[in-house]
């Protein structure tokens, strides 16, 4: 059975590299059928479901995560239903259902989400598809990794945007079966949704009251457990972006490669167009372009009025 991912583009950015001080690489995850990198991970766990017999999937998602379990439950021809909070934009429900979904709304925020779908999986029997937290996923996120070392030598650092921590496990895992395990990690996130953060310098899971700003990809409250065991054993940075930061670095982005990401991608680009000093000393970097579905014109400029940027 083939992947449903497909292999993206690994680019220099001589404009990004301009403003970082160093060679930057871009991992094109943008491009992906799904626009995110989250059909790597979401696809491994559906695929390998299907093999066993699964026959429904259960996703808890009101955005990219859930696009892609829509995704995956067409292309694998098993019927999907995707749970998502009351703040998700009706276009966004619109693509997922368009992926022949069926859509639920359930709570106000993911975890309430979250519950509900759980619930409900257990009730149809079906595969109940985490947005970041299940081994598969990692090992799926980890093909990201495969195909960078394939293409260039070891950088001296990978820059993701963190939310639920699922792609940082994925990266992080793709590391170490590259023999790249001394490569550190610059983990952004947005002040609103600055969970990791929190949690490594307490050295514990932190939960945070609540999630805010503009960058709803990242809106866990809690990231998943493995990326606290991971920061005992491999390098991570923690580097915590503005809503302004992400947004400008999203707007530089489309003038600098023509491209429309979402905040929570722009939080990654950040570090280059606006916190190089995270960069200092290194000769080149990889820049993980999460990609985003939740993004039009519309709401860039609804975004700029909110971060004051208009």
């Amino acid at each position: 059975m083939n992947p449903l991912h497909i292999e993206t583009p690994l680019v220099e950015s001589r404009p990004i590299s301009r403003h970082a001080g160093c060679r930057i690489w871009l991992k094109l995850e943008n491009t992906q059928p799904t626009g995110t990198f989250k059909i790597r991970g979401i696809g491994n766990l559906c695929q390998q479901a299907r093999r066993e017999g699964i026959g429904h999937f259960v996703s808890s998602s009101g955005g990219n995560a859930g696009y892609a379990a829509a995704y995956a439950g067409r292309n694998l021809s098993i019927p999907t239903t995707v749970f998502v909070p009351s703040s998700t934009p009706q276009d966004t429900i619109a693509k997922i259902e368009e992926q022949e979904a069926e859509v639920i709304v359930k709570g106000s925020v993911w975890d309430e989400t979250h519950e509900h779908a759980a619930a409900f999986s257990d009730e149809v029997r079906g595969l109940y598809v985490s947005p970041f937290d299940h081994p598969l996923i990692w090992e799926g996120h980890a093909t990201v990794v495969d195909e960078i070392a394939q293409k260039i030598p070891k950088p001296d650092a990978i820059i993701i945007s963190v939310g639920g921590g699922g792609l940082l496990c994925g990266v992080i895992e793709g590391l170490h079966r590259n023999d790249w395990s001394r490569v550190p990690v610059i983990a952004v996130e947005t002040e609103g949704t600055a969970s990791l953060s929190a949690s490594l310098r307490a050295g514990r899971l932190v939960t945070l009251e609540a999630v805010t700003g503009i960058a709803k990809s990242l809106g866990a409250k809690t990231v998943t457990r493995k990326a606290l065991e991971w920061s005992k054993i491999h390098e991570i940075r923690p580097v915590v972006v503005t809503d302004q930061e992400a947004l400008s670095a999203c707007l530089n982005f489309a003038v600098d490669h023509r491209f429309l990401v979402e905040p929570a991608c722009g939080a990654s680009l950040a570090v280059a167009y606006s916190r190089p000093q995270w960069l200092t000393g290194a000769e080149s970097a990889v820049i993980i372009v999460c990609g985003g579905i939740g993004v039009d014109f519309a709401k860039l400029q609804e975004w700029k009025n909110f971060c004051g940027l208009a």
